[in-house]
């Protein structure tokens, strides 16, 4: 916003107090090199990111293929493509309902820019590396609730830099790492109820 205020006051000194002998033309020029300022300093550095899947609809529950019932493999997942300077993904896939903490099941960082989908029950991103779950391994968990419907977060951010991390970082290492680098952010939620 510091820019957009500097470019307003400019704007305004060239139009009341152009220099002797500034034509029209130079003034309009000038005042229109002043916009990609403006646009600059105004756009989202959170951009939002469309995030699905082909397994679940949005705030849908989650097929017991992909949970503790069933085959316990991960879901499809895919997403619009970051901005232009997006350099890495990270998804972080967790349950805010879980009942002694927030419980992570899936962390993937410096997942490569052009990737934009990862397919079922994937083993392996090229280039990618795996975070520890809560589940003590790097390898994606499902839903498997104690009790009642927990919503399950499957987050996907852009990020301007690729992370120095070891495989198996944490959680908070990754957050702590992608802080003043993240570009753009979506979500995609699932519901998920365990039969007894």
């Amino acid at each position: 916003m510091f820019l957009f205020y500097k470019s307003v006051a400019l704007c305004n000194t060239l139009f009341y107090h152009k220099a002797p002998g500034m034509t029209k033309f130079t003034l309009i020029m000038m005042m229109i090199a002043v916009v990609p300022l403006f646009v600059n300093c105004t756009s989202d550095p959170n951009t939002e990111i469309t995030v699905s899947s082909n397994a679940f609809k949005p705030n849908n529950l989650i097929p017991d293929k992909y949970t503790c019932n069933g085959e316990n493999v991960s879901p499809q997942l895919s997403w619009t493509k970051g901005p232009e300077k997006t350099k890495t993904y990270v998804l972080i896939c967790d349950d805010p309902d879980a009942p002694s903490k927030v419980w992570v099941h899936w962390l993937i960082f410096n997942i490569p820019a052009a990737t934009i989908q990862i397919d079922e029950n994937a083993a392996n991103i090229p280039g990618a590396k795996y975070g520890t779950t809560d589940f003590r391994n790097t390898k994606y968990g499902g839903p498997c609730p104690p009790s009642g419907t927990h919503h399950y977060h499957f987050r996907i951010y852009a990020l301007d830099s690729e992370l120095a991390l070891d495989a198996r970082a944490t959680r908070a290492e990754i957050e702590n790492a992608m802080k003043d680098h993240i570009l753009a952010k979506g979500e995609l939620i699932g519901l998920y109820c365990r039969k007894k």
